[in-house]
């Protein structure tokens, strides 16, 4: 007797709008004067605590130092609240979304005024 395939269950998964900030670490790649950075991520998760959780493990892997995490919800949630999303934002947070990834979107390193 033939095997059915189950139909592929939906993806629970919604990406995440992130703001990271990162400290100095050795061989983090960041300017020589800067003091640290924010980042702006994407992140897949069944909830915004998983896209956290994944975000802090793999900026850890790549030798940086994440200080602070700031939650801007999911893209639905942004939408509701009026968010102005633009295409490559949105092309982004579906790459997050079909990759199952992490995207840095953009990166301001800080440097001190002294």
């Amino acid at each position: 007797m033939p095997e059915e395939k189950k139909p592929k269950k939906p993806s629970r998964q919604q990406v995440y709008t992130l703001l990271v900030e990162i400290g100095r670490k050795k061989g983090d790649g960041l300017p020589d004067k800067a003091t640290g950075a924010a980042l702006v991520i994407y992140a897949s998760g069944v909830d915004e605590a998983e896209a956290v959780r994944e975000t802090v493990a793999i900026l850890k892997q790549a030798d940086t130092a994440p200080l602070d995490v700031s939650g801007y919800g999911s893209l639905a949630e942004r939408e509701e609240e009026g968010h102005d999303i633009s295409d490559e934002e949105r092309a982004l947070m579906g790459r997050a979304l079909d990759e199952n990834s992490v995207i840095v979107a953009q990166m301001t390193p800080f440097f001190d005024e002294a």
